[in-house]
């Protein structure tokens, strides 16, 4: 494990790593996940083995700090995360983001282009949401104080499947909220825009049983590599783990 402080205070962002070639992967988990619980079984694939890889959990989430007073929005988490790469000595790294982590990782591509050389977008969010809809949860539906100590972190827990309910429990109820509000709010430009204008290798894996990506062909003409992945759902690395390999190794 290693850490790097990201937010002037001594708060710490924290990853795993496992040796090998580079460029780096970086692997970085949606809203209420933590990175090697979802990514690990991936990086260790034959197809995949001997790259040098990070699986980071970013500020809030599985083994990283959780300050009070950090913003949580999606440019926050693109600076921990870029704290993190600077520390680890990355740079032109290979991000592979799934869902919330995957406008995480369009937004650090877009703010931090030297540390991003190639961008794998699972299931990200690339446009603003309503409320109820982000990360579809209702998270962000809830009063801060509501979800945090009202019982609605408790209420959304017994909403979400075990899988996501095994790491969301112990994510930071405030940050989760938070970064919640966040992925609602979306950026400026939206994340969708800047994914489209990136100057590097971008790939987009939507799940085939999440139904039809809203605007693809205006991605595949700005250069993005759209991939429907076949029996997939959300959760695609768990769902096809060998085209979801197939899209990391390209």
């Amino acid at each position: 494990m290693r850490q790097a402080a990201f937010d002037g205070r001594g708060s710490c962002i924290r990853w795993t790593e496992a040796e090998g070639e580079g460029p780096a992967r970086v692997y970085v988990h949606g809203l209420g996940a933590a990175s090697t619980v979802y990514h690990a079984h991936i990086a260790a694939r034959p197809e995949l083995a001997g790259r040098r890889s990070l699986f980071v959990d970013l500020p809030g989430h599985g083994i990283s700090d959780r300050p009070a007073d950090f913003g949580y929005t999606l440019e926050d988490h693109a600076d921990a995360l870029a704290a993190a790469l600077d520390a680890a000595g990355v740079r032109g790294a290979e991000i592979v983001g799934h869902s919330m982590g995957g406008a995480v990782a369009i937004v650090l591509a877009h703010r931090r282009g030297d540390l991003v050389s190639r961008l794998v977008v699972a299931e990200g969010n690339l446009d603003p949401y309503p409320p109820t809809r982000a990360g579809s949860s209702g998270i962000s539906a809830y009063e801060e104080a509501d979800f945090v100590t009202g019982g609605g972190h408790a209420r959304v827990l017994e909403k979400v499947g075990p899988t996501w309910a095994a790491t969301m429990r112990i994510a930071d109820p405030l940050g989760l909220h938070r970064t919640a509000c966040g992925l609602a709010r979306g950026t400026e430009p939206t994340m969708r825009r800047m994914l489209e204008e990136l100057p590097v290798e971008r790939v987009y894996l939507q799940g085939e049983l999440s139904g039809e990506l809203p605007g693809a062909a205006a991605l595949t003409a700005a250069g993005v590599k759209v991939v429907r992945v076949p029996g997939a759902g959300h959760n695609i690395m768990f769902d096809a783990p060998a085209a979801f390999a197939a899209a990391v190794r390209g």
